[in-house]
């Protein structure tokens, strides 16, 4: 049902089904009690929208409320856009999983990359999680120096025998391949065979007649007395260590700029509504199906769900993770010390990606139900933080599902 409620500052707006009250509740929760300053949630399921929610303010000044076209960068969420590009690729048969990267881009073979793979390239087993040589500023939105200067580096490991979450540079990775295959840069090959037949307003790379309805992001402030992840101890005690490198070594990157608004930074520099990532789920929830029309093979889809990943200490994270090809599965590390900052959980047929700060979305094809939240206020964590996983909670919990030991939500009872 069409909702408006009151918060102490601001407005919730929108709709939401009746049997998902406890996620609508959540979601105010979050702005009366977890510091939320503007947010939208979507949340579809076998083609129907049961939740379209926005609500709170888009800029830090708390003077313009959060309207349904307003978006958001949404960090690493990104990621799947870009995934889903190759994967589109490979399901088109153009490419193959397991071919190697130097056959499109020639370049890239040099410096112990010759036997690289797609698949090493989507589920972060490249060696490339970093870059030593530091960037000079700017370089993030120079396409052409970054995808060189990946050509160029030499692994970190022997590719495939190790991995390490591509933190910044999956998007160039990715990005160059499907440029070098489609002959479209990254932005307009998304654009063109992926959001615009979903009707997604998500961009990688944001017109600039569009920059206006853009949120602000408002900076995370630590709490005092919040146990840290061991990705941010690490950050600390080794400057010159994977973590470090890919978190500082940025070329002074802003995400909250009009420049990088426009750059195809396919790592985290995509820009969208919670609409458009549930959108984007869509298919991937539905054996590939939006709308009647099959915009992915039942058997793609199947290969970004299967777990590629499973445990081990990743070498960017410094925390075991759990990666299909190119997207998150369910991360249970809550009993490691600082583990509420290291975690996902998620259903065990899930998979989606987290955004820094706490954006989120995902499909669970076990329940044909596709997840958007975007929101401008970032939080902890190096997954998603109390808020985006309150949600998720609510919305397993009216499906009839419950944490299982193994670190995910599973059950085969549903309410709705």
């Amino acid at each position: 049902m069409e909702r408006s409620i009151e918060l102490e500052q601001g407005l919730v707006t929108g709709w939401c089904d009746p049997a998902l009250e406890s996620v609508l509740n959540a979601f105010v929760n979050n702005f009366n009690a977890r510091g939320e300053l503007g947010a939208g949630l979507a949340i579809y399921r076998q083609g129907t929208c049961l939740v379209d929610l926005v609500g709170g303010f888009s800029d830090k000044e708390r003077q313009n409320p959060w309207q349904k076209d307003t978006v958001c960068v949404v960090h690493s969420c990104t990621k799947a856009a870009t995934a889903l590009c190759l994967h589109h690729l490979i399901d088109q048969g153009d490419v193959q999983l397991n071919d190697p990267v130097a056959r499109f881009w020639p370049e890239y073979g040099q410096s112990g990359k010759r036997s690289t793979t797609l698949a090493m390239l989507l589920n972060h087993t490249s060696g490339i999680p970093a870059l030593r040589a530091p960037l000079p500023e700017q370089a993030f939105l120079d396409w052409p120096y970054m995808t060189r200067v990946i050509a160029e580096a030499a692994p970190f490991w022997e590719p495939g025998t190790q991995h390490g979450y591509q933190m910044t540079t999956f998007g160039w990775l990715i990005g160059e391949v499907v440029r070098r295959v489609s002959g479209q840069s990254l932005g307009q090959y998304f654009k063109t065979h992926l959001a615009e037949p979903l009707g997604a307003d998500f961009w990688i790379g944001l017109p600039e007649e569009e920059h206006h309805r853009v949120a602000k992001l408002a900076r995370y402030r630590p709490q005092k007395g919040l146990a840290s992840a061991a990705f941010t101890r690490r950050l600390m005690a080794d400057p010159e260590g994977i973590p470090a490198l890919a978190y500082f070594n940025t070329g002074k990157f802003r995400a909250d700029a009009a420049a990088s608004y426009s750059a195809e930074f396919g790592a985290g520099g995509g820009i969208g509504s919670a609409q458009s990532l549930a959108r984007l789920y869509g298919p991937l929830a539905n054996g590939g199906c939006s709308g009647g029309q099959q915009l992915l093979s039942e058997r793609q889809v199947s290969l970004m769900a299967d777990t590629s990943i499973k445990g081990g200490e990743d070498r960017t994270l410094i925390m075991p993770t759990h990666f299909s090809l190119g997207f998150m599965k369910s991360m249970d590390n809550f009993e490691r010390p600082g583990g509420a900052m290291e975690s996902l959980v998620l259903g065990s047929s899930a998979f989606g990606h987290a955004g820094a700060g706490g954006s989120l979305g995902f499909a669970d094809p076990g329940l044909g139900l596709s997840l958007g939240y975007v929101m401008n206020q970032m939080g902890p964590g190096i997954l998603v933080n109390e808020r985006g996983q309150s949600l998720v909670d609510a919305v397993y919990a009216e499906m009839g599902q419950t944490r299982s030991v193994l670190g995910d939500y599973r059950d085969e009872s549903a309410k709705i």
